[in-house]
């Protein structure tokens, strides 16, 4: 029988009924009495100097309550990580994104009429759209109180990188590129903000970070935070896009205030594509030496970001390949460079994975490069140079736990990528396999100085607990396991534990859903806030009992003595005991800060996560040598996640994540030129859908980490990861050519093909 009531079983979502039934209500559901509908005036050039901004006709339109103009922000800070984003722009643009008026209406359609009446004259300057034109001596400076397109340098060596190439029996060096890729959430970008006679500032937002947000709008808008309040409704999807402040979020805000009435932002499908963060679009060089068995030697890795207009989060991805650089598998030589620059294309931002599909690519595209001209099979090589507990790396990342061995090997089993095969139909169609590896942080990652949620846990007089958390439901399933983990610490079926949505004036402090450490961090302050509360009813039932505490236990919602079942008591009366003889309520707080990991260093090295996920995936593909389609047939996937909680939660992360990573390696790529958006809808920017899916067959590998709550480690990002790689170096096996840039477009397959044949004739 297993040691638990709870963890490990299959129990469904609490919100998995309304999501299932149309009941759950997103923001786009909310309605606010008097609500009014915002629309933002864009810019018409990539590039340009703004000589004047004339609005009087949209507000003269009937309808309009409010325009408003970067004048209204005169004395608002600009915002971002360099402070270079002011909310509206009055003296230039430098992209399509670029919001200069913003109008609230009555309605959705007359705010858009206001918005092209607002003409705006130019002054075009040269733009900028690539990292090689932003490096160009007297290259066009985006942003003059810079000097410099030049954003940020990244650099990180361990070891004699120089001397560990020239004893190398074999040095691979190949170029990548990877392209700029959208979140593609069901749910757009919405807000709705209600600035009120008391000048409190409420706000509905599906934000990942909402006290950071609530911090960061006050700061812009000059306002004291304690008089703002946000509200998370149900999340459609959030893959990183929530993890910044953005320019839309104070123009609400100030348009709200302006017209005295609550209003809507609601971005449509083109907006969406066009106006939010990207993945950071990377060229990058990779140059790894081996000694003639495979044992890596050394791996230097080079990078350059094209991070957009403004900086936001994805000008610090270089930090996580440069993790990835150093500590995905043993390698004792690492270097590594990355540079950033602004251009005047869309802003990137953090995605799934924030840095790591990028670097793992190159690096597991090499690792098989290494298999095949060295003559090692791919599991092999991957095996003997594969991490393992108690490895501390380069970069200072502590494995604690670490199952990348077994992952590898149960991959290598159930693919049976070495054993012999069909590789065509006796057509066209060629048969592939291949692998990919991964790591990721799983025990929190500090970004920030300190990382850390809270939790409370109220139970009532009938035994029912509530559970108010600082953590952030965005789809994955935090709900689900947090609610798991206070059942089993407290010993009270699954049905009897509910969350308590809450908004920032209630709900304990946490730094945000990042980085997969939501299960690690909120999962600990939530084991440690109903063991707290275990322990008080503990301590008064023993009383009842006539028992010492010690030999009190609580198990489906029963307290009693162990071993004499006839000494019991339900729960809920214990608690109505404390309530009403005891002059007691069991409510407790408790929060779980700053696990052992660590900022890093000037040199970039440090523990960033209390804990670090390890995985491995086979792709099986067939390729129409004739068309350059690729259809994945079969992907397998094994992951080390600590515990597992929830076995289906656990399946549902890796599948989602897996058709992430399909999309990456395959199909998705927001086409951008000139700094335009030109595949702004779903019908020309195409994400895995259901019919596109493989079979998947996951496996996990349970490595019971002691500092995870019930030994569990973050899994969020892992899944999406490794895909792409996998792919790419399956359609190595089935047609004998190599890919470097993604996605991997019939086009290319059918170029790189004839080139092949060329080359050969």
């Amino acid at each position: 029988m297993s040691e638990f009531a709870v963890i490990g079983k299959n129990l469904p979502k609490p919100d998995a009924f309304g999501k299932a039934t149309g009941a759950a209500l997103y923001i786009h559901d909310v309605e606010v009495k008097g609500m009014l509908h915002a629309r933002i005036k864009r810019s018409e050039r990539p590039h340009a100097r703004i000589v004047s901004i004339d609005t009087s006709k949209a507000r003269e339109l009937p309808g309009v309550k409010a325009v408003i103009t970067a004048a209204d922000f005169s004395t608002v800070t600009p915002f971002g990580f360099h402070k270079d984003h002011p909310p509206l722009k009055g003296d230039k643009v430098r992209s399509y994104a670029d919001e200069i008026a913003a109008v609230a209406a009555i309605s959705e359609d007359i705010a858009q009429a206001a918005c092209d009446l607002i003409v705006v004259e130019y002054e075009d300057l040269e733009p900028v759209f690539t990292v090689a034109d932003a490096m160009k001596e007297g290259a066009p400076i985006i942003h003059e109180s810079k000097g410099t397109n030049h954003v940020e340098d990244y650099d990180f060596n361990h070891g004699d990188v120089d001397a560990a190439f020239a004893e190398a029996d074999i040095v691979l060096e190949d170029e990548f590129e990877l392209t700029f890729v959208n979140h593609c959430c069901l749910g757009p970008t919405c807000m709705i903000a209600e600035y009120d006679l008391n000048e409190n500032l409420t706000l509905w937002s599906p934000t990942q970070i909402p006290f950071l947000l609530q911090r960061d709008l006050a700061e812009c808008l000059g306002i004291p935070a304690t008089k703002t309040k946000i509200i998370q409704p149900l999340i459609g999807g959030a893959f990183g896009k929530g993890l910044d402040m953005y320019a839309f979020e104070p123009v609400c805000c100030m348009l709200s205030m302006k017209a005295g009435r609550p209003v809507r932002l609601l971005f449509n499908r083109e907006e969406e594509f066009r106006y939010t963060p990207t993945r950071q679009p990377v060229k990058g060089r990779l140059k790894t030496g081996a000694k003639s068995d495979g044992t890596l030697l050394a791996r230097e890795m080079r990078v350059l970001l094209d991070i957009g207009a403004y900086v936001s989060w994805g000008v610090l991805t270089p930090v996580v390949g440069m993790h990835t650089n150093s500590s995905l598998y043993r390698v004792p030589n690492v270097r590594y460079h990355g540079e950033a620059y602004y251009s005047n294309n869309p802003s990137s931002g953090a995605m799934r994975g924030y840095g790591n599909p990028q670097a793992t690519f190159m690096i597991e595209t090499h690792m098989d490069m290494l298999a095949e001209r060295l003559g090692i099979a791919p599991d092999e090589v991957r095996r003997r140079n594969a991490n393992r507990p108690g490895d501390e790396t380069p970069s200072g990342a502590k494995y604690t736990t670490c199952g990348l061995p077994e992952c590898i090997d149960i991959i290598a089993r159930e693919s049976g990528i070495n054993a012999e095969r069909e590789r065509t139909d006796g057509g066209p169609i060629a048969r592939g396999i291949g692998m990919a590896s991964t790591l990721n942080v799983a025990g929190g990652a500090r970004i920030y100085r300190s990382d850390g949620c809270g939790a409370i846990v109220k139970v009532d007089d009938f035994g029912k607990v509530g559970l108010v958390t600082g953590a952030t439901e965005i789809g994955q399933g935090t709900d689900l396991i947090l609610t798991q983990i206070v059942a089993e610490e407290l010993g009270v079926p699954f049905e009897d534990v509910r969350i308590v949505p809450a908004d920032t004036d209630i709900k304990p402090w946490d730094v945000g859903c990042h980085a997969s450490r939501t299960a690690f961090i909120a999962g600990n302050a939530a084991r440690m806030a109903a063991g707290q509360a275990r322990d008080k009813i503990v301590l008064h039932a023993a009383k009842m009992l006539e028992a010492r505490p010690e030999e009190i236990d609580i198990r489906e919602g029963n307290v009693f003595v162990s071993g004499q079942a006839d000494r019991s008591l339900p729960i809920g009366k214990v608690v109505r005991a404390i309530h009403f003889r005891g002059g007691g309520s069991i409510v407790t707080t408790e929060a779980f800060y700053d696990p052992p990991n660590e900022m890093t260093d000037a040199g970039h090295k440090g523990n960033i996560s209390a804990t670090y996920g390890f995985g491995t995936q086979a792709a099986a593909v067939e390729v129409d040598t004739e068309t350059g389609q690729v259809t994945v047939k079969k992907i397998w996937a094994a992951h080390d996640v600590g515990r597992v909680l929830s076995p289906i939660g656990a399946e549902g992360q890796v599948e989602g994540g897996i058709s992430m990573g399909m999309g990456y390696a395959l199909t998705e790529q927001l086409i951008v030129e000139e700094g335009e958006v030109k595949n702004p809808t779903f019908l020309d920017y195409r994400i895995a859908t259901s019919l596109d899916m493989p079979e998947i067959e996951t496996h996990f590998v349970e490595t019971i980490d002691p500092e995870g709550p019930f030994g569990a480690k973050g899994l969020g990002e892992m899944g999406s990861v490794p895909t792409a790689p996998a792919i790419a170096n399956a359609v190595f096996d089935a047609i004998g050519v190599r890919i470097h840039s993604l996605p991997i477009t019939p086009e290319k397959i059918l170029h790189a093909l004839k080139e092949k044949n060329r080359s050969e004739s």
